[in-house]
Parts: structure tokens; sequence; C-alpha cells
């Protein structure tokens, strides 16, 4: 969810200072702009200084120049921390028995659990990501079936196999997952 609105958000900006920005290049350039537009001509400014100092003097104008753009650099913090936030866990760390410890790439453990899912019964495609703390991991899990598995088989499986070789093999205590099974989409078959 966090992908299309980033991504929403980024083009619907990208897109308004595209116009304005080509909108300004071709009335400097000398393209005669409409009636309604901001600019009148090649030497018009984007803000005239009575446009400037239009609300000056009323008493609202201040505090809701302060709440408008505070309630922006909110946002843009908000949006830049989900964005800069790793979601992906890095590393696992594995109980070695000798008090030590070692750490796992979570990259290797997707990759293994991805790999030994897609070699389940029915399985066309899976997808692991590894999240939560490196002593604490958890999956989550993106099955893509095939249109003649019973989905509770799969899930089964997934859980008896997959993941409790992960689970055995990193020396957790526990893997939990979140499971997500979409079926593949296939044509009407024709019977004769």
């Amino acid at each position: 969810m966090l992908r299309i609105v980033n991504r929403a958000l980024i083009g619907v900006i990208g897109l308004v200072l595209v116009v304005l920005g080509g909108s300004v290049l071709a009335v400097g350039l000398g393209v005669r702009p409409p009636s309604w537009w901001i600019h009148d001509g090649r030497h018009d400014v984007l803000l005239s200084d009575a446009e400037r100092t239009r609300w000056r003097g009323d008493g609202w104008w201040w505090p809701t120049v302060i709440v408008v753009l505070a309630a922006l650099v909110l946002l843009a913090l908000w949006w830049l921390a989900a964005v800069l936030r790793r979601r992906r866990l890095a590393e696992v760390l594995v109980d070695t028995g000798d008090g030590e410890g070692a750490l796992l790439r979570g990259r290797a453990l997707e990759g293994v659990l991805a790999a030994e899912s897609t070699q389940l019964d029915g399985v066309e495609q899976a997808q692991v990501l590894l999240t939560g703390r490196r002593s604490t991991p958890e999956a989550r899990v993106r099955l893509l079936l095939e249109p003649h598995v019973d989905p509770g088989h799969a899930l089964h499986l997934l859980t008896a196999e997959a993941l409790a070789h992960a689970r055995d093999s990193a020396g957790l205590a526990a893997l939990p997952a979140e499971v997500r099974l979409r079926g593949v989409k296939h044509r009407a078959e024709r019977v004769s």
C-alpha cells in the first residue's frame, strides 16, 4: 500500500511541476497564454506586490500560513520516514549452541524458503519476505497456486515442510508466518 501511495504522490507532484514549469517556459518563449492563465506575458511576474501583501494585515493570515506549512512539513517527514524505514530483515541470529550465535543473511533464508515453497505440489511461484527482529523473525509468504490445488492442502504443506525446515535449520523457537494465497488465472477448458 505504501508503495502505491508513494508512486501516486510522486507522480502527481511531478505532473504538477512539469505542467507549471512548461507553462512558464512556453510563456517565456513567446507563446500567448489564455486570458485565465496566471501569466499575462513574457515580462509578467508570478506574484505582484499587491498579490503578495494582500492579506498581510488580516489577523487570520499568518496563523493559517504557519499551520499549513507545519502540516506540510509533518506530512513530508512522515513520508520520508516511511520510505526510508527498512521493512526487510537484513540478518537472522542463529543459535549455534555454544553461547555465541551466528548471523544468517535474511535474503539467503528468504531465497531458500521461496525455493522450497516453489517445489511444493501445486505451487507455481512463491515470494518470501522476512520482517521482525533478527532474534524473532517473521515471514510473509505469497504463494501463486495452480488452478487444481486445494488451498488448505497447500497451506498445510507449506507449514509442515518449508516453514518447519527453515525454522529448524535456523535454530529458531518459532517462525510465525503470514501467508497469502492466490490462484493462477487460466483459460476455460474446452470440452468436446
